[in-house]
């Protein structure tokens, strides 16, 4: 497989074509990105390490029937994927209160939600990927109500593997963040990347982030966080 033109450049990976039509090269790159990008920083380390943690549970969810776009990780910064049209869709599952949820509302931090809440952003750097509901996203016709069903349902899915697997960890899954787009054949699969940039992760017994909110609030280095968080993946029940 040889990589060829840069097809995009985002907060934390490059996009390439290669020489299959179907296929895209990810590169993960070693930078952190805060407050929509506005505050961006470069983290020695980084994608490495949110290459292994991404590669290692999309061939997890893979092998556990969810269809994604993963295909390799030829080497540690790496990743091969379908090529994917994506939804300008952030969805969200939210398991325990916190972030921009716990300051709208003045909850509890970390109180319990059931059933798990989901919420759309659509996403748009010049919009500040503001919320959007079901109505919304159908008479924008940004998706209809079959793929919007389709996605709540992968969601769910994919919200019951990672919360069982980081729990086996002693990690609590406080919220996510998914995307998804759709493969020239049509079939809606997981797509971006599955990682401590875009989970929520508090360690149960210490209470202390696990993810980006680490870069967030200043709380110390990042990428010593994120190699716990895979070292304690490593260790634990890979199918669950």
């Amino acid at each position: 497989m040889k990589r060829m033109a840069l097809r995009y450049t985002g907060k934390a990976k490059k996009m390439y074509e290669t020489d299959d039509p179907d296929v895209l090269w990810v590169e993960y790159m070693d930078q952190a990105t805060a407050l929509n990008g506005k505050k961006k920083v470069h983290i020695d380390g980084k994608g490495a390490v949110n290459r292994r943690i991404s590669a290692m549970l999309f061939a997890e969810l893979t092998d556990a029937g969810v269809p994604t776009h993963y295909l390799s990780a030829p080497d540690e910064t790496t990743m091969l994927v379908k090529k994917a049209t994506m939804l300008p869709l952030e969805a969200v599952v939210r398991n325990y209160v916190s972030g921009s949820f716990e300051r709208k509302f003045a909850l509890t931090h970390l109180m319990p939600l059931t059933p798990a809440v989901h919420e759309f952003y659509f996403k748009s750097d010049a919009l500040d990927d503001p919320f959007i509901n079901d109505e919304q996203i159908i008479a924008l016709k940004i998706a209809d109500a079959a793929t919007l069903k389709q996605v709540h349902a992968l969601s769910d899915t994919v919200n019951t593997y990672l919360s069982r697997r980081f729990a086996a960890i002693g990690i609590k899954l406080v919220d996510f963040k998914l995307e998804f787009g759709r493969l020239s054949n049509g079939m809606l699969v997981l797509a971006d990347e599955l990682s401590p940039d875009n989970f929520r992760l508090v360690d149960e017994v210490t209470g202390e982030s696990l993810d980006k909110d680490v870069f967030r609030k200043n709380e110390g280095p990042l990428t010593p966080v994120y190699e716990e968080v895979f070292a304690r993946l490593q260790k634990g029940v890979q199918h669950v």
